[in-house]
């Protein structure tokens, strides 16, 4: 069964090879990074495919198979992706890096379960791992299990008392448990030492837009749209703060570019209901 399940899944990854003739397998994995350093993403994922193809059994696939599942990823061919990192884990089934790829994009695809299961594979192995203790905090926090997000941002600080991530971890719990006051102590101590980090300053307008700070939440969201690139959830929440602020179609402008950014489109109806629009 196991045999006739990766077989599958080697066979599905190499459908639709495009024909390049006369490269090497050395050469077509050279020709991968120049493409995507191009940006030509569907070449680069036929240069892997041939490569895969020439030489099956070469023990280096497995990086091959997962910088396919990243190319893929990419072009948004998400179940794709996930094959190809299935393909990549069954030859280093405790591959931690390969994992946590493998569950950031269950996350994306609503795949929390399978997300968390990786997770926990991967703590099987290494308990320490901070990327893995970190994104399963927060699956506990999605999952209200408070007691058990704790106890991962509390593994890390164990660790390492300076982490970041054990921090932030602990300042996004008790902005959930409406412990406000403590939350904002620990965004303003982060963001005091690392003033650059923009998720910070998200982090923060998301507690001051909860708390009523709707021109504080403002000041830092701008912040952010001003230094980084932001994401649909960014355009949301300023929404809601324009929202609040009784800026209704700026507020619509935001949620219709979060949409076209792939937020939930159920979610997107019900704001531009409440914006009246």
């Amino acid at each position: 069964m196991r045999l006739s399940f990766l077989t599958l899944c080697l066979s599905s990854l190499l459908l639709g090879t495009t024909d390049i003739a006369g490269q090497s397998y050395a050469e077509l994995i050279e020709k991968s990074y120049d493409y995507v350093e191009n940006n030509n993403l569907p070449a680069a994922e036929a240069s892997l495919k041939e490569a895969l193809r020439q030489e099956p059994a070469n023990p280096n696939n497995y990086a091959l198979l997962t910088n396919l599942g990243t190319i893929q990823r990419r072009q948004q061919k998400k179940e794709e992706a996930i094959l190809s990192y299935t393909a990549a884990l069954s030859r280093q089934p405790q591959n931690a890096m390969i994992l946590e790829n493998r569950a950031s994009l269950y996350l994306e695809m609503g795949e929390t379960e399978k997300a968390l299961n990786d997770y926990h594979l991967i703590l099987l192995h290494n308990p320490i791992r901070e990327e893995a203790l970190y994104h399963r905090g927060l699956i506990y926090l999605q999952q209200k299990n408070y007691l058990w997000a704790e106890q991962d941002f509390d593994k890390m600080l164990e660790v390492n008392n300076a982490s970041f991530y054990g921090r932030l971890g602990h300042a996004i719990l008790e902005k959930t448990r409406g412990n406000y006051d403590e939350s904002e102590r620990i965004y303003n101590y982060l963001i005091d030492k690392l003033p650059r980090e923009w998720q910070l300053y998200q982090g923060r307008a998301e507690l001051y837009f909860l708390t009523g700070k709707n021109g504080r939440a403002l000041n830092d969201v701008n912040k952010v749209f001003f230094e980084s690139e932001p994401d649909a959830a960014l355009y949301v929440l300023r929404g809601k703060i324009k929202l609040a602020l009784y800026e209704r179609e700026p507020a619509a402008a935001d949620f219709r570019k979060a949409l076209e950014m792939g937020y939930d489109p159920q979610v997107i109806a019900e704001l531009l209901r409440i914006a009246g629009r």
